[in-house]
């Protein structure tokens, strides 16, 4: 089956909606994922259903859950290979997002797939996390901060809601073990002004439990933090 129908045909079974237009750029974004990775590791998923599923699909669910309104300002933190930071861009021309990773070698190739899929509303952040969350450009300059599969949901929440302005949100994504995450995560996020808004459980098709916390930043974060990256990794919150 092509990667096109496989698009289709789960985004159906997930009650995701995915235009023409939208298949049509995935699909420029597959290939060039792939070609790109024979040169650069960016996933360890290369088959099509895997790519469709894991990257797309699940990257799409967090747009079924959680209204993004209208000229959001969103950044993805730790966006890797474009996820799900180039998808939401894709999806929703509308808004702007900024993709944020410490890596040059992969941002220069999500850089290069987002103009071969013919998208602008998109920037690119080569920055730690951490040091961006200090500048005053970025510090509380976004509605939303999201972030896959980069940390623990507690030291997550230290890079990421320096990130968001009040009464925005941090919306993570997560796998089977949510529900231990957030029990561990419950100091850090009473010290950020975090306060978790809905849990949407799921089950990505074939490819197992899926969880997206969003969590309302309630009023402005201590300047500290976030701290630098050695101290959160040996101290967290």
């Amino acid at each position: 089956m092509s990667i096109k129908n496989i698009i289709k045909e789960k985004s159906e079974v997930m009650g995701v909606s995915v235009s023409d237009d939208l298949i049509e750029k995935l699909e420029v974004y597959a290939k060039e994922l792939k070609e790109w990775n024979e040169k650069i590791n960016l996933t360890a998923i290369t088959d099509d259903e895997g790519i469709a599923v894991k990257h797309f699909i699940d990257s799409l669910m967090l747009l079924k859950y959680v209204d993004i309104p209208e000229n959001s300002k969103i950044i993805d933190v730790g966006t890797g290979a474009g996820f799900p930071g180039l998808v939401i861009a894709a999806t929703r021309p509308d808004v702007k997002v900024t993709l944020l990773d410490s890596t040059g070698k992969k941002l220069k190739v999500v850089n290069d797939i987002g103009e071969k899929m013919g998208i602008s509303n998109y920037e690119i952040l080569n920055m730690r996390a951490e040091e961006a969350g200090q500048k005053k450009e970025y510090r509380e300059q976004y509605d939303f901060a999201t972030a896959r599969a980069v940390a623990e949901l507690r030291v997550l929440s230290e890079y990421c809601l320096p990130f968001v302005k009040q009464n925005g949100y941090f919306v993570s994504m997560k796998g089977a073990l949510a529900d231990k995450e957030i029990e561990n995560a419950f100091n850090a996020l009473k010290t950020l002004s975090g306060k978790i808004e809905e849990k949407y459980n799921f089950n990505l098709c074939e490819a197992g439990e899926r969880n997206i916390i969003k969590i309302k930043k309630i009023s402005q974060i201590p300047t500290k933090y976030p701290r630098v990256s050695a101290q959160i990794a040996k101290k967290p919150l």
